[in-house]
């Protein structure tokens, strides 16, 4: 229960008494957020119970309570199910099988079908387990084409965001790329608890990360389901593309990242792929 406590705590913090309606006349606080008792009494529980909840020694909340919890601390959508699934003593299951380490025909088929447009397939720990030609030339031209195939050279989309400084200067807007990397990486982790790879994952990236350990305790929640970007590519030059994540109905641990460029860049995206030899479509595990 330690990581509901956690979330728990950053998010009281970085709530504002008066975001929600509370006085506080001028009153010196020691911490800008709210404080224990006032989170209890915006949900309607008692400040003994909220505060076991934030200690991880009570048992598993209702759904009720976290909802008037969610309630209180104005939680997103995304951040009301991130506290259920926390709060879940269910979650943490002995024996889960490994996250899958291969592609599926179907989705191999799916990277040859979509042509010139960059795709990316991604295991539970955001490795790289595939790509097509355009997806290696837009995200990772500076790596092997072949990299995803050995477990010893395989690409991992984290570590590159944060300790890769050709990804850094890819986006133009770093920091959002970076807050998005680290939220999806808490749904994730909340998820799969148990995956060793997840966990070493999050402790190398907190240890040579700086920023990342940074945001990783500000313990913001964000879905990347669809979301645009802004690229300076070392090609083509400034492009702004639609990055779509899709789950594998056949294997719920794969994700294919899937980029569509708005109008005024699908020009830079022709010329990358021009740019780049078409002898291989994909490269698979």
């Amino acid at each position: 229960m330690a990581e509901l406590g956690d979330f728990l705590k950053a998010r009281r913090g970085q709530l504002l008494p008066e975001a929600v309606g509370i006085k506080t006349y001028a009153e010196r606080r020691r911490v800008p957020g709210l404080r224990r008792e006032e989170v209890a009494l915006l949900a309607g529980i008692s400040v003994p119970y909220y505060t076991r909840l934030e200690q991880g020694q009570s048992h598993r909340a209702s759904p009720e309570i976290l909802n008037a919890i969610a309630q209180a601390l104005c939680l997103t959508e995304s951040e009301r199910i991130h506290l259920h699934t926390l709060a879940d003593a269910k979650q943490k299951r002995p024996g889960r099988r490994p996250a899958p380490t291969r592609v599926g025909d179907a989705t191999l088929a799916l990277l040859d079908a979509l042509g010139d447009t960059p795709a990316l397939v991604l295991g539970r720990s955001t490795e790289v387990l595939a790509w097509n030609r355009q997806g290696h030339a837009l995200y990772a031209g500076h790596l092997a084409f072949d990299a995803p195939q050995k477990a010893s050279t395989r690409p991992n989309m984290a570590r590159l965001v944060f300790l890769d400084a050709h990804t850094r200067e890819l986006y133009a807007a770093w920091p959002t790329k970076a807050r998005a990397v680290v939220g999806n990486l808490q749904i994730t982790v909340a998820k799969n608890a148990d995956d060793p790879g997840l966990l070493q994952l999050i402790g190398d990236l907190s240890v040579h990360s700086p920023e990342f350990a940074k945001l990783w305790a500000d313990h913001r929640i964000k879905t990347c389901d669809v979301t645009a970007y802004e690229l300076r590519h070392p090609l083509v030059g400034a492009l702004t593309v639609s990055q779509q994540t899709l789950q594998s109905p056949s294997q719920p641990d794969l994700f294919i990242v899937v980029s569509t460029a708005q109008a005024e860049s699908q020009t830079a995206l022709n010329l990358l792929a021009q740019a780049t030899t078409p002898a291989k479509t994909h490269q698979p595990v």
